[in-house]
């Protein structure tokens, strides 16, 4: 721990992601495999499964916000799947193009997807280094 702080991270919370229409949202990443936990319409805001995790991914309601490219300079949400290649395909067969073909990295392969608002989100694997994996590879 820094010298310089008096606390300690302890993990993770959730990650907010911006949307300007939130059925169209939970739809957009119930299709990309994140299922939804809870969703409040009168508060603006859906929060979607990540594994067995309890913290997720919440979409908040920005109601200026419209569609738009995700920018290249666009912050990024990596989640681990156990093979992202697989995962592209499922992607692509439920409607959803990935940005570019999957990639490879340092513990394995990438794919990206970006949501109506620019929100991009990674589903990467461990393959090249399954010891880092949070399950055993098949």
């Amino acid at each position: 721990m820094s010298d310089d702080v008096s606390y300690e991270l302890l993990g993770l919370d959730n990650v907010l992601l911006p949307v300007g229409n939130l059925g169209e949202a939970v739809g957009f990443y119930e299709r990309a495999g994140f299922p939804p936990a809870f969703r409040l319409d009168e508060a603006g805001i859906a929060v979607l499964k990540v594994g067995k995790e309890t913290p997720g991914v919440l979409l908040r309601l920005d109601d200026e916000l419209s569609h738009r490219p995700p920018p290249w300079a666009s912050p990024r949400l990596w989640v681990e799947v156990a093979d992202a290649r697989a995962a592209a395909r499922s992607l692509t067969a439920a409607g959803i193009t990935p940005l570019d073909e999957p990639f490879s990295g340092a513990t394995g392969w990438t794919v990206e997807i970006a949501d109506p608002w620019g929100n991009v989100i990674g589903l990467t694997d461990y393959t090249k280094r399954p010891e880092l994996a949070r399950r055993a590879q098949r």
